[in-house]
């Protein structure tokens, strides 16, 4: 009987740590301050090339997590706004970066659907990503997302320096790096 126990303590260590443990860390990254900011956690998925694709990779310029999805409607009236934004900062001259890129992470789980999206979209920047799984995407838990449009700026260290700007609100806080 004491063999059947051993799976079970298994499982339940690993449910205690879905359910207390990843939350917590995506609760201390909403919480950082600027003298105590967070490095973002890196996120490695495969492009709409299906070529694997770091966030880390794009340190050095100011960058835009864009959490998001094909089927999510809000998401998709956010994108003129988002397109526009990234028209007019691209070439920004950053005091400490050198431009602003936008790396969307897709939390779709069809990729013809997420394609299509990108397309009517008109999503210009290179840096598209997803690894299809949805909401049981590991990056839900990572990230605290309990809702989309969703997204993450960080500096030119790849800090985290502020979260769900949208709009004009986004340009204007972009200004002043």
């Amino acid at each position: 009987q004491s063999l059947e126990i051993e799976p079970l303590k298994q499982k339940i260590m690993k449910l205690l740590v879905k359910v207390f443990v990843l939350p917590f860390i995506g609760i201390l990254l909403s919480s950082y301050t600027p003298e105590n900011r967070t490095l973002a956690p890196e996120i490695i998925f495969k492009n709409t090339e299906g070529v694997e694709t770091k966030l880390s990779s794009l340190r050095g310029n100011v960058v835009l997590i864009d959490f998001w999805a094909s089927w999510c409607g809000p998401c998709r009236r956010k994108h003129p706004e988002l397109v526009k934004v990234y028209h007019e900062m691209k070439n920004h001259k950053f005091q400490n970066a050198k431009h602003f890129e936008i790396f969307s992470v897709s939390l779709d789980n069809n990729k013809d659907r997420w394609l299509k999206a990108i397309q009517q979209d008109r999503l210009e920047w290179d840096n598209h990503v997803s690894d299809l799984k949805g909401w049981q995407s590991e990056v839900v838990r990572t990230y605290a997302i309990r809702g989309i449009p969703r997204n993450v700026v960080l500096n030119e260290k790849g800090e985290v320096i502020a979260q769900n700007l949208f709009g004009d609100r986004l340009r204007d806080f972009l200004l002043e790096l």
